[in-house]
């Protein structure tokens, strides 16, 4: 007779075993057509397994965050049986869900195309229809690997094999297909509904390891309902639109090839924006009290290996061993080469906190499959910044990095900051009682800056605990930039120390920051957030002077010496085209200021001001129009 305690605190009693979708539906019929599992105990179950014993459950619903995830989870499955039926000689293999979707990875020679996958999702709503039932089983490990076998799954068998022995061993099946999973999974593939849709195919190493084989991934994506599908694919719709990769070729910013996999080649427009972000931090490091420097991109071994960074990140590592024998390493982050510049000298308490901060070029290794423009690269500029502090200077250092930070954002025009509070992984460096009080100093300085945050577990540094702070752009989709990390790891273990007034020798609290995080990177997502038309403050290209007729020639070359000195960036067109032509491929590009020259500018001494997007021009004479775009720069866009 159990009894099942719900959510609200209210118990009900049963008199045999019960299963969560009986659960469900004792409270009501509409909760048990929404139910797709049960959390028992704060782990979640199948529907229809049987408890049999005093537990709390909650029911999950399909629209509730478990909810997705295990309606995707089971649109994997799915598309692994659709496979299975149309190719019965391909191999099945790993399918979770991920953020937004789902994805399966299949071992078969001949690869998937587009249309293949307009047959394989036309496939997988005939399983819907057919409403199989999914059933959990247990299975004795010996036999669900000769049964997988048996049925040419060699990746199947592979995968039961490295699982511990202890371990209970789980397959599910509906219809014909049976496949390996712990679950949970809804009652029956009826309940996934059709808000799916498949989007792509790629390459992927078998585990992720580039020395497996190569296998083909198809993505998809799955909802709770029609009416969420159809927004996120608009959604990526808008996203192709601004991909920041064909942004970079229409306003000639960048480009990327193969003999430098994972690095970025600037034009100057490009290289233009990337210095205008460094000035604009510069000036914000000044406010900030902080001292910028440089620090070798190339440092040998020994320094990684007392840092930590060598055991806990060095297959990532890009290295180096000379004539010789010395091996060295490029540097993945600039925190060791910090601490390096701080030991010089004698530091005393009263000089503390001590601001260090670089535009450091870095390098990691990202697998090829993994590389996508500037949003995941192998070499990267960070704008990295180190706070050395006492334990006491933790929270107010902290609030003013939170601070500074939302208000760096809301200029580059996000709103939208998200924080998350991320704690100690399981590969990490110090012990726990140091990672209990660095992790409290953080959640001390959030609360008494009355910053909201979430958890986000184990996703700590491998030194030190941070919070993540996340920006939502003008399409709704997430990305995590800047960081603020405390770390009571590393500066002991490289021998940072201050004089304490004490007159003792201690080890100074070590705060990493960054804002921008990767430059590359957040030019990417500033290009995408704003769909390349960058603010005028921001532009690399900001105004363009556009002669109607030949006879302008020499005041357009007037007006743009005028904008120059006045530290605007400008360019003429004097080409003999016509002035439509011309509006339309800057506006192509993204320039965020046409000034249209003819007879009667050049007699009336004015400037036809067009703004980017709109079709309306303004007269003004040359020296307002001058200062109005130098108001507005040096405004950054804001109201004066």
């Amino acid at each position: 007779m159990p009894k099942i305690q719900l959510p609200d605190g209210s118990d009900r009693q049963f008199d045999n075993a019960v299963t969560g979708l009986e659960i469900a539906s004792s409270i009501g019929k509409s909760l048990a057509r929404d139910a797709v599992a049960i959390r028992v105990n704060d782990e979640l179950w199948d529907l229809t397994r049987e408890i049999a014993e005093d537990v709390a459950v909650a029911i999950v619903t399909r629209d509730s965050e478990d909810g997705l995830e295990l309606l995707r989870h089971d649109a994997a499955h799915i598309l692994a049986e659709a496979v299975k039926e149309l190719w019965p000689d391909t191999q099945v293999t790993i399918g979770p869900a991920i953020e937004n979707g789902f994805y399966y990875d299949f071992a078969r020679e001949e690869p998937f195309t587009a249309d293949d996958l307009e047959v394989i999702e036309a496939r997988m709503k005939d399983i819907v229809d057919r409403d199989e039932s999914i059933e959990r089983q247990v299975w004795e490990r010996d036999k669900a690997i000769s049964f997988f076998r048996g049925q040419g799954e060699e990746y199947k068998a592979k995968l039961i094999e490295d699982i511990p022995g202890d371990e209970t061993l789980t397959l599910y099946q509906q219809g014909e297909f049976i496949d390996l999973c712990r679950g949970p999974h809804l009652p029956s593939t009826g309940k996934l509904g059709k808000a799916f849709h498949l989007t792509r195919v790629s390459g992927a190493y078998w585990r992720g390891d580039s020395r497996n084989e190569m296998l083909q991934r198809i993505y998809g994506t799955a909802w709770a309902n029609d009416k969420q599908l159809r927004k996120y694919l608009m959604q990526l719709e808008e996203a192709e639109k601004r991909d920041h990769r064909r942004l970079g070729r229409v306003m000639d910013l960048f480009h990327f090839q193969e003999e430098a996999p994972g690095a970025v080649f600037w034009h100057p427009y490009g290289w233009s924006l990337f210095q205008n972000l460094i000035n604009y931090m510069r000036a914000q490091l000044a406010v900030g009290g902080y001292h910028e420097v440089n620090t070798p991109e190339l440092v040998s071994r020994s320094l990684w290996e007392a840092s930590g960074h060598w055991e806990a990140f060095g297959t990532n590592m890009f290295t180096t061993e000379t004539v010789d024998g010395r091996q060295y390493a490029i540097k993945p982050m600039n925190c060791p080469g910090h601490i390096q510049v701080f030991k010089q000298g004698i530091t005393s308490y009263r000089d503390l906190p001590r601001r260090i901060a670089e535009f450091g070029k870095c390098h990691r290794y990202e697998p090829s499959g993994a590389l996508h423009g500037m949003m995941r690269v192998r070499a990267f500029t960070q704008d990295d910044a180190h706070v050395f502090c006492t334990p006491d200077q933790i929270t107010d250092e902290s609030i003013a990095v939170c601070r500074q930070l939302l208000d760096i954002y809301r200029d580059f025009g996000f709103a939208d900051v998200r924080i998350k509070f991320a704690d100690r992984p399981e590969v990490r460096v110090g012990d726990d009682e140091v990672w209990d009080k660095a992790e409290a100093a953080l959640i001390k300085a959030l609360e008494v800056a009355e910053l909201d945050y979430t958890h986000n577990p184990g996703e700590g540094a491998f030194y030190g605990p941070k919070l993540e702070f996340v920006l939502r752009d003008a399409i709704g989709r997430d990305w995590q930039c800047g960081t603020l990390q405390v770390d009571l790891n590393m500066p002991g273990r490289l021998g940072a120390t201050y004089i304490g007034e004490d007159g003792n020798k201690h080890v100074p609290v070590m705060l990493h920051r960054a804002i921008f995080g990767s430059l590359e990177r957040f030019i990417g997502i500033l290009l995408e957030h704003h769909a390349g038309n960058l603010p005028l403050w921001l532009a690399p290209a900001q105004v363009r002077v556009l002669t109607i007729t030949s006879d302008a020639d020499a005041y357009a070359e007037e007006v743009v010496a005028k904008l120059r000195n006045a530290g605007i960036n400008a360019e003429t067109d004097v080409r003999n085209e016509k002035i439509s032509y011309k509006v339309r491929e800057h506006s192509v590009a993204k320039v965020p200021v046409l000034m249209a020259i003819g007879q009667r500018e050049v007699d009336e001494q004015t400037v036809a001001l067009r703004r980017l997007g709109s079709k309306q021009q303004t007269v003004l004479s040359l020296d307002e129009a001058i200062q109005s775009l130098s108001d507005e720069i040096r405004q950054r866009g804001k109201p004066t």
